[in-house]
């Protein structure tokens, strides 16, 4: 409308809408602060602040904004890199390269993989200060669990089989370890076509700062919302809900989720479902699969028993460097000896272990090498030479060391003479085949390279 034609109602509505828009950054800004002191308070003290409900941090429940408001042009709180002095403050690992404060970490799987039974079992290593899994335990925290798909009874499954194996007390998780399963109250949803906050978020907030709680699980992602998951607008509305909640609590935040169907590979940051927002919001991300067919040939592992097998491999971490090693767990059965007359054989149920992979050169002595590159430098008695041919049968190198080395499975002695030829230690020398009577190459062993 032209400003000449304007009316005083009009003036008034733009009037108060404005002096309602500075009413409620202002409201934002104390709480905010408030906050940030009633964190500090705890964080030093040990001791919560008074809470009684979502409506202490400003909030309505259940809550319903919108998207947050765009801030003033001088509202960004920009600083001066020169002003700068000291040093920041490291960033707050809990474990290993898996969870840290402030940051939002995931694991994608297929289903039925153990992602739901390692999760588990790291949660209790951070909640008994104990390296569990193998991996740094940096301080023990406080972790709150929600279970979005299992019910009270399944999940005081899962956590009995874990304890039982690794003889953790309930004593032990007293007042560290905090469960919840419920069920259809949601993170984000829509409401009259528009994206909104639920209530499970207002009821985060008041139990992380009730609690003390340094780590949350949220397990799966798919269950925490309604919005349509390959939309990379609502996905990365419901991940900014997470970040705020681990940046504004100082927790981290774990989010297990669900890989899209096909094969899956090992460290493939894509493999999670929906959109690629979920993805590229989290800086902790990791995959978990079954051990595959080459790596059960390379173990020694029986292809019947791979399954039991998973490897962990980081997918994207942005925070720390990446190993470039899997880390391998095993699952296991544990009986639960909770029988009854009707069910008098209980239930088993899947915990994990840590697994370390045979190395191909642990345990191996310098002597076993020498008498391998002994008879490979003397040849067969047919007077043909030994060779790392794909095809080759009686020559072939890898059947010498596997004599020499026993245990060693075909994939790694393999290894062994690929490593000797890499490094010089064995030449391939073209001979005079006296069998097939025409020139052939065959091994020879560079004495000066023998292991000592």
């Amino acid at each position: 409308m032209n400003a000449a034609f304007r009316d005083d109602t009009d003036l008034d509505d733009e009037r108060e809408a404005y002096e309602r828009h500075i009413a409620l950054e202002v409201a934002e800004g104390v709480r905010r602060m408030e906050m940030a002191d009633e964190r500090d308070r705890w964080r030093h003290t040990g001791a919560p602040p008074p809470v009684s409900g979502p409506e202490d941090y400003g909030l309505p429940g259940p809550i319903e904004d919108a998207e947050p408001q765009p801030r003033p042009a001088d509202g960004l709180s920009e600083w001066d890199a020169g002003d700068v002095a000291g040093l920041p403050p490291p960033r707050e690992w809990l474990l290993g390269n898996q969870f840290c404060r402030s940051f939002l970490s995931g694991i994608l799987a297929p289903g039925a993989t153990g992602k739901t039974a390692l999760r588990t079992l790291q949660y209790l290593a951070l909640a008994t200060g104990r390296p569990l899994t193998g991996q740094h335990v940096f301080k023990r925290s406080r972790v709150l669990l929600l279970s979005l798909e299992d019910d009270d009874n399944e999940l005081q499954r899962r956590l009995l089989a874990a304890r039982i194996h690794h003889g953790i007390e309930a004593a032990d998780l007293k007042g560290w370890l905090f469960c919840a399963t419920p069920k259809g109250i949601k993170l984000a949803d829509i409401k009259d076509g528009a994206r909104v906050r639920g209530p499970l978020e207002a009821m985060l907030r008041e139990t992380i700062t009730r609690r003390q709680i340094d780590l949350l699980g949220l397990d799966p992602f798919v269950k925490l919302h309604t919005l349509e998951e390959n939309d990379n607008g609502a996905m990365d509305f419901v991940c900014g809900l997470l970040v705020q909640l681990a940046i504004e609590l100082n927790i981290a935040v774990d989010v297990p989720h669900h890989t899209k169907k096909g094969q899956q590979v090992a460290g493939d940051a894509d493999a999670g479902r929906g959109a690629s927002s979920a993805r590229d919001a989290g800086r902790l991300m990791y995959t978990l699969t079954r051990m595959s067919d080459q790596d059960g040939e390379a173990f020694g592992i029986r292809a019947e028993d791979r399954r039991q097998y998973i490897r962990l491999d980081s997918a994207k971490v942005n925070t720390a460097p990446q190993s470039g090693e899997a880390t391998w767990f095993k699952l296991i059965g544990v009986r639960l000896e909770n029988g009854t007359v009707d069910y008098p054989n209980g239930d088993e149920v899947q915990t994990v272990i840590p697994w370390h992979p045979p190395k191909t050169w642990d345990g191996i002595t310098s002597a076993q090498l020498n008498a391998a590159l002994d008879e490979i430098e003397a040849g067969l008695p047919n007077g043909q030479r030994f060779t790392d041919g794909p095809n080759t049968t009686t020559r072939a190198a890898w059947r010498v060391v596997q004599q020499h080395c026993p245990g060693r499975t075909e994939s790694q002695c393999r290894d062994i003479v690929r490593t000797w030829a890499r490094n010089g230690l064995l030449v391939s020398e073209e001979y005079d085949d006296p069998i097939d009577r025409k020139p052939r190459k065959g091994f020879r062993v560079i004495a000066a390279k023998r292991p000592s």
